[in-house]
């Protein structure tokens, strides 16, 4: 779970967001009530929860602990959590948040996925192109100017438009002020806004990097499962200005003895997206169109991959990282609609919605101001509902169509437009040309579209004939040909026979069409989003959290075991169950080991802790969040969810513990023990650069 998420670009699919699975057969829905916990426990550093914690677990944190504990926590590039775990620089995060940096170090003759990334010697530590961490170091309410700039706006355009300008404003002249960068967040849906002002450190370098085996062990298969065995953890290391380790005043200690199950324990990082404060018609609209259209993207790209790799072995370095992405996309969809075809959990979702309509209806000041949000997306998504399948059809993503489709895109736009098209936009189109993933764009693009628009539709007869036979007289096919058509000018363009240039040329107006409908319903949405995220604010305050927004929580929790598969889930594992997968599996793929680890030494103690399983609340972007005990020591590293975590997009359930995360005292026992970088061990402990 929560690997560096596909869906971040698979979600451009989504150009917007009842059935028959529940586990709950029997149960009367009329009865079914929201909890107050449905909104999860992804609490902010802007209002943290003191009172609940003090209630929940007898346990008030200071300001000094919170700025503390926030200081000491850094977001991982754009698309992972981390954190400083010595004062010297040392970095921690998961072992699939940093695979691409380990591809980046890797010198020729090396393989370091196989065989793992052990920097012996501080100066044997390797600078990752291009890689940064981001301190979060300042928060400023600027609600007040962005709600009085949207409200300056007479139409839902004007208000939106003027909002993103403001934000715009407010982060670039913060940024100046500052001389740091600048994010203004949204919080409950636009009910509060806030400037988040970061830190950013860009000479980052690899310390430690388990095998590719051990840091992904059990690979698909065992991808979001509890029980677990996996050392998902990378070190890194930031360096100053001056080139040497950069001196941290805040980070977190290591604990002695790790996390005890029952205690109150945190994860501090930056959870990406969820959609909990989304309205009913929303989750429909979502469930009954966009997320049915990415998974089977998602289905068609994970058995094309998959096949590739098997059929060409050699590829599979390429390859991997790519595939690894989007089987756990596919797993996080699967869940996602699983939820919203849920009768309980949408019951749950239709409560929360009611008894807020009702709290606001009866209260005459808030009925006039947010009464008709909720009905107005209701009509909006029916709105969007009706030119859905067009607008499927005729947009074409740049990263998830076959080069026929964007080729013609761009040749037919410039061309409607009479602009002169430069070639290196075509020429991008095919640098990473793969003919057998192509092919499988095209068979499933042209697929999707015949059954969104029926194949009796005049513009899908102008695709008529097989994809190989339509591939084979595209002159778009190839980057010469495409080029070669460019050459022709506009005109020429406009008049090709070229099936592909035919569709797009036919389609263009209709697709401007759409385009500009789905534009003014978006913005009805988001207005009314933010009008029902007011609404909230006003009735809830911050005893429940706002959505997630990749920015810095704090989630609350404790180590419990569950029941599952007719059993008893233990809060932890240990190293002899990873032994005990490797020997039932037959020491076969994806349950082999590196060879470091078939015969361990001696001090290597199998017993020790190392996954768990907790009741904190995570969704992808947490990778990589280290997790703390109240005294804000490091217990663990959250890396990934259990099957029951797949609703977490929508719903927080309590039923079972959702976190799963790797022990610290199994990754000091592995690193000093079995990889013998005891420096690396040392300073984990200690908290500062080992030096003999």
């Amino acid at each position: 779970m929560y690997k560096k998420i596909f869906s971040i670009f698979i979600l451009a699919l989504v150009v917007w967001t009842s059935a028959a699975f529940s586990q709950n057969i029997g149960v009367n829905l009329d009865t079914v009530k929201s909890s107050k916990y449905d909104m999860g426990k992804m609490w902010t550093f802007d209002y943290p929860p003191v009172d609940y914690l003090n209630e929940t677990y007898g346990f008030k944190p200071t300001q000094e602990w919170l700025d503390h504990v926030r200081m000491s926590a850094i977001r991982f590039a754009s698309y992972c959590s981390s954190s400083f775990v010595s004062a010297d620089g040392l970095v921690m995060t998961n072992h699939h948040c940093g695979r691409e940096s380990v591809s980046a170090v890797e010198k020729d003759g090396e393989n370091l996925h196989d065989n793992g990334f052990l920097a012996m010697k501080l100066e044997d530590e390797r600078p990752v192109p291009n890689l940064y961490v981001d301190q979060l170091v300042k928060m400023t309410d600027v609600t007040a100017e962005v709600h009085a700039a949207m409200e300056s706006g007479k139409t839902n355009e004007e208000k939106v438009a003027n909002k993103t300008a403001k934000i715009s404003e407010i982060e670039k002249r913060i940024a100046a002020e500052t001389g740091f960068r600048c994010q203004v967040v949204t919080l409950y849906n636009g009910a509060l806004y806030s400037a988040y002002v970061y830190k950013r450190y860009t000479d980052v370098r690899l310390v430690f990097a388990p095998e590719d085996q051990a840091g992904f062990f059990g690979g698909d298969p065992d991808n979001f499962t509890y029980p677990r065995y996996n050392l998902d953890c990378t070190f890194f290391r930031v360096y100053d200005e001056t080139g040497k380790p950069l001196k941290t005043e805040h980070y977190y200690k290591w604990s002695t003895n790790g996390a005890k199950v029952g205690e109150p324990i945190f994860v501090i990082g930056n959870p990406g997206r969820t959609e909990r404060l989304n309205t009913y018609a929303q989750l429909e609209f979502a469930r009954d169109y966009a997320l049915s259209d990415v998974r089977n993207m998602l289905d068609m790209l994970v058995n094309t991959y998959t096949d590739i790799i098997a059929k060409n072995p050699e590829k599979g370095k390429e390859l991997n990282n790519t595939l690894f992405s989007m089987a756990n996309s596919q797993k996080v969809y699967i869940g996602m609609i699983k939820a919203l075809n849920d009768p309980v959990i949408m019951a749950k979702k239709k409560h929360f919605e009611k008894t807020l309509r009702a709290a606001i209806d009866a209260n005459p000041t808030l009925k006039s101001k947010y009464g008709k949000a909720w009905d107005e997306i209701a009509d909006a998504n029916k709105e969007m509902s009706k030119i859905y399948p067009e607008l499927y059809s005729y947009s074409v993503n740049a990263r998830t169509s076959s080069v026929q489709f964007i080729a013609a895109d761009k040749l037919v736009t410039a061309a409607m437009n009479k602009e002169t098209l430069d070639a290196s936009k075509i020429e991008a189109i095919y640098k990473n040309y793969d003919a057998d993933i192509d092919m499988a764009l095209l068979k499933f693009r042209l697929d999707a579209i015949t059954k969104k628009l029926g194949k009796d539709n005049a513009n899908i007869k102008l695709l008529a004939g097989t994809p190989e036979s339509l591939a084979g007289s595209s002159v778009l096919s190839t980057k010469e040909g495409a080029l070669g058509l460019l050459s022709q000018g506009n005109d020429a363009i406009l008049k090709s026979n070229d099936p592909f240039v035919k569709f797009a040329v036919a389609t263009y107006a209709r697709m401007n069409e759409v385009k500009k409908k789905s534009e003014e319903l978006r913005n009805i949405t988001v207005v009314n989003k933010e009008l029902i995220g007011r609404a909230t604010f006003e009735v809830y305050n911050t005893t429940i959290p706002p959505d997630a927004t990749f920015t810095l929580r704090i989630s609350d929790g404790v180590i419990k075991s569950y029941n599952y598969n007719g059993t008893i889930a233990p809060p932890k594992t240990t190293f002899y169950g990873y032994y005990d997968r490797y020997y039932s599996f037959d020491k076969k793929y994806p349950w082999n080991l590196p060879e470091r680890f078939i015969n361990p030494p001696a001090e290597f103690d199998k017993s020790t802790a190392f996954n768990f399983i907790s009741t904190n609340d995570i969704i992808g972007g947490n990778s990589g969040s280290p997790v703390i005990n109240k005294d804000g020591e490091i217990v663990g590293l959250a890396f990934d969810g259990n099957i029951e975590s797949l609703s977490d997009n929508y719903i927080y359930t309590t039923e079972v513990p959702h976190t799963v995360s790797l022990d610290s005292e199994g990754m000091v026992q592995v690193i000093k023990n079995l990889y013998k970088v005891k420096r690396l061990a040392e300073e984990l402990r200690s908290g500062k650069l080992y030096t003999e």
